[in-house]
């Protein structure tokens, strides 16, 4: 799965740490917080604009964490329950401060336009730094298709919009980030490209 690193923590010590959560100890919670930071804040950089966006989601989702962490229901892995957690708040924050707006326009042809297995040829963070250059309802909506696994439909449920609306950003992303693919520079026949990190530039 693009962008993932492997985040441990043993199951007596989440475990330990989970029930003095629950009693409301601050210590406990700043424990856990302090465990799945680096994890959470990954998932909500593929939905952010940047480092100050994701942190409003992480901050949100930790909040939500606790409060609904009596209903955890321990015999699910915490990771999966943290990370449904931090994408349903992504989702939330999309529909509260951005609309998927209508696109027309859009070539059909562009579904074959792009071969996510190029993706495969680049580093994690220049993935992450493509993504974030799209639109906001470009990379939601790229971002749950390809690296959660969401169907269009579902999307569009998520987002209460329609099917075409959904699939037209999907596609306009693909066309983004084939076009900043092959705007990549390299530094040599055998390295991958090098991304520009100018701020501010966003697809529309």
């Amino acid at each position: 799965m693009l962008f993932s690193k492997r985040t441990s923590c043993p199951q007596q010590q989440l475990e330990s740490v989970l029930a003095d959560c629950l009693l409301g100890k601050a210590s406990a919670q700043r424990a856990l917080f302090k465990q799945y930071y680096g994890y959470a804040k990954r998932v909500c950089l593929r939905y952010a604009s940047g480092s100050e966006e994701a942190d409003e989601i992480l901050n949100d989702s930790f909040l939500k964490v606790f409060q609904r962490l009596p209903q955890y229901d321990s015999s699910y892995p915490f990771k999966t329950w943290l990370r449904t957690i931090v994408i349903n708040t992504a989702i939330s924050y999309h529909r509260k401060y951005h609309k998927l707006e209508t696109v027309t326009g859009l070539d059909p042809n562009l579904d074959a336009a792009f071969q996510e297995s190029i993706l495969d040829q680049l580093a994690a963070e220049d993935i992450l730094l493509m993504v974030q250059q799209l639109s906001s309802s470009q990379r939601t909506v790229f971002s749950l298709h390809v690296v959660e696994g969401y169907s269009l439909r579902e999307i569009a449920e998520l987002l209460t919009c329609n099917e075409a609306t959904v699939r037209s950003h999907y596609l306009r992303a693909r066309l983004c980030l084939q076009e900043l693919i092959s705007a990549a520079r390299p530094t040599s026949s055998n390295s991958r490209p090098v991304l520009s990190k100018q701020p501010g530039v966003v697809f529309r």
